[in-house]
Formats: structure tokens, sequence, C-alpha cells
């Protein structure tokens, strides 16, 4: 298709004004809408449609499946539509919410993030991965160019465009994030999302792309015998996982899932040794405080310590009970946490077909695992969590669903027992 340029107007209501990012297989513009009289993004694709009635037939079931996937991580689609180039092309474009935040490309750019930022970034792409593949949509194009670091956390660009598992093989995707068997004409499947979110791992831990081939004749050229190269100086279940999600066959990479599961242990074993590290050093102080307490109290005369004890009544539970829950780091953090699982849970998609009774029941079961108990306090959300299972076996509540409850119960977990 001819080159676009800033005040082209697409479908007589969008207007161009300047390019803020590109790949492979799209441009994404900052426009204004002239109806509605806001300031969008706009992604064209750079192929053009005209030379395939069949494919433009599929573009739009893919776009109008994609729009009807909505998760938190993932932009909106507003819009879909097609539109008549200068030199006679069709080019298919995706209109969606404008956004305030920086290419992960950019950030990228400026060298290899922290381990744990990286994982955490992975772990909230693989979620929108997991929740997209439990429908049919396989993304084709997870790269740095189309995640967006926002306030809100990382956002995955350009589901607006997927394909349903299954699908043949074609030309989209960005080079160095291409699946080994896509070059074979392997049909769609999300496995080659994995692939390129192991690139995209591999990137964001080093700088780089794990592969130096940069356009599809080198791609198609090279010949790796190698096994896939691992990240130095990362926890080896890191470098463990992001080779494994590099490997040419297909079947030996990990699911999504297995992804989202992975990288959650990962990042909560650190937590775990931070809040170790943590109730050491308070402990060590309790003793210093309790010994200097010890002294003075034996120093004081008996009558006086005999008057204190007769004057300084124990607090009763009730009175405890009422610290604890009054207390910003025992319960608000949680109770927080706990709004973002009704929120997920209330929400039309992806939780919209879910019976009444189950999500009656399921929040009195948040609301018993966010009080104050005198157990464990590892143990809060594990009868939540069993629910969910024993529900989406039943058939009750769909894997996305799924997905997006046992990710707000990981931030209640993580909200127990804060930094």
């Amino acid at each position: 298709m001819s080159r676009l340029e800033p005040g082209d107007v697409l479908a007589r209501r969008y207007l161009l004004l300047d390019p803020l990012a590109s790949g492979g297989m799209s441009v994404i513009w900052r426009a204004f809408d002239q109806s509605l009289h806001r300031m969008i993004a706009v992604k064209v694709l750079t192929a053009s449609l005209h030379t395939d009635s069949g494919q433009r037939v599929s573009v739009r079931s893919e776009a109008r499946a994609a729009a009807r996937f909505i998760h938190p991580d993932s932009i909106e689609i507003y819009d879909y539509g097609e539109t008549v180039t200068t030199n006679g092309g069709v080019a298919a474009y995706v209109v969606m919410p404008l956004l305030d935040g920086t290419p992960l490309a950019e950030r990228i750019e400026k060298g290899p993030l922290p381990w744990s930022e990286a994982a955490a970034i992975a772990l909230r792409l693989a979620r929108v991965l997991m929740a997209g593949h439990a429908r049919g949509l396989v993304h084709r194009d997870v790269t740095a160019e189309n995640v967006l670091l926002t306030a809100g956390g990382p956002k995955l660009l350009d589901f607006g465009i997927a394909s349903w598992a299954g699908d043949p093989d074609d030309d989209r995707g960005t080079p160095p994030y291409v699946a080994p068997e896509r070059l074979l004409g392997a049909p769609t499947h999300p496995a080659v999302d994995v692939y390129a979110l192991g690139v995209l791992l591999h990137a964001m831990l080093t700088g780089r792309t794990p592969y130096p081939e940069t356009t599809w004749e080198e791609i198609e050229a090279a010949s790796r015998t190698s096994p896939p190269p691992r990240v130095p100086g990362v926890p080896n279940a890191i470098a463990t996982l992001c080779q494994r999600c590099l490997a040419d066959e297909p079947e030996r990479r990990p699911t999504a899932a297995q992804i989202v599961s992975a990288l959650t242990s990962a990042l909560g074993t650190v937590t775990l040794g931070r809040h170790v590290r943590r109730g050491l050093t308070v402990a060590g102080s309790a003793v210093v405080v309790l010994s200097a307490l010890l002294w003075f109290q034996q120093a004081e005369p008996p009558e006086r310590q005999q008057q204190a004890r007769v004057a300084e009544p124990a607090p009763s539970p009730t009175v405890t009970a009422r610290l604890i829950e009054s207390s910003p780091s025992a319960s608000v953090t949680v109770r927080q946490a706990a709004d973002g699982f009704r929120t997920v849970l209330e929400a039309r998609t992806p939780c919209g077909a879910t019976d009444a009774d189950v999500v009656l029941d399921l929040r009195q079961v948040l609301e018993s695992a966010v009080a104050v108990r005198h157990g464990p306090e590892e143990s809060r959300t594990e009868n939540l969590r069993t629910k969910l299972t024993d529900r989406m076996r039943e058939g009750r509540l769909t894997p996305a669903c799924l997905s997006e409850l046992q990710a707000r119960l990981d931030d209640i977990d993580a909200a127990i027992q804060p930094d």
C-alpha cells in the first residue's frame, strides 16, 4: 500500500496526526475522531487486502472476534474498517483508545530490565495470551513494539487483528519474533505466541533478541542447530523458562497457562525471600527491645513491678481484632485487592456468563477469606481457589474468567504480607 501521511483521513472520520510506532505488520497513528471529537490511536496494516477477497473476509472475522475479547491488560477495540489507498489498494485498520505510556521497545533500548521487572511484565502478558488462547484466538505479533507500559501496567496491543487457532499460515508477524514452524507454512497455533513471548522475555533480560536475524530473508537463510541461547545472570527458573519458550518444536514449548504458573512461582519465591529477611530483621530488633524491657523490669523494685501489673490489664481479644482490622498493612491493601476480584467477577467480560448463584457463593467465600483470621495467612485464598477449580470443572466458569479471578487471588496473596 502507499505510505500514509499526516493529514490523511480514513473513512472520512479518522484524521491521522503523527505515527507513534511501527512494526512488521502495521503502523500505529495518533489520530482524531472527527465524529466523536476525541483523541484515538489507529493501527493500520501495512499489507494490502485488495488482491485476496478471502483474506479480507478472514481479517474482518478475526477483528470481530477480537473485538469481543476484552481483557484488563489488552487494548479495547473501538472500530474496525477498510480504506482504499491512493494507489487503489485496500488497507485494514483498527481504532483503539489512545493511552499515555511508553512502548516497551523504547524501554529495552535503554538496556536490560531487572529480571523481576521483566518477569512481572511477561506474567501480565502471559495472562492475556492465556485468556485469548482459551477463546481460540492467537495474537501472532507479540513484540516489544506491541506492548505499551502505562501507569496501570503493561498493555498488549493488536489483538484487534488476531487469528483463529488452526488458520492457514500467512505472512503476518515481525521477523525476530516469528516461530520457526511458520517458515514451513504450519497452521496458526498458540505456540507461536509462546515463542514470541520467549523472544520478548529474552530481549527484556538482555537488551537484544536471541538471534541476530531481522528480516524474512535472513531468518529463512539461517541454520540453527544449537539449543536456544540461555540468559545469564538470572534465576535458573527464569533462564530455563525462556529457553523452553524458544524451543524449535512447538510441542516442547510451555503453554501460556504454564508460563503464568512458572512466573508466578518465581516471583513469589523472591517475595517470600524478602518477607523472610524482613521478618528476621524485625525479630532481631524485637529480641533487643525485649531484652532491654526485661532488664529494666528486673532493675525495678518488686513493689513497682506489682503496681505495673495491676495498673495495665491485657488488651481484650476484641480490641486486638479491631487493631488488626484498622492496620493499613494488615487489611486495607487486602481489601483493595479483594475489590479487584469482585470487579472482575461482576464484569460483563470475561465473567458475564457466570450464574448468579455462583457469583454469590464466590463473593461469600471471598469475604470469609479476607476477614481477620486466627489461622495461617497463607491459607486465606485456598478455599476460594478450590471453589474456582470446582466451578470450572462443572462448566459454570469460563477459562478466561477463571484466569482473571486467579490473577486477582494472586494479588490478594501478595497483599497479605506487603513489603
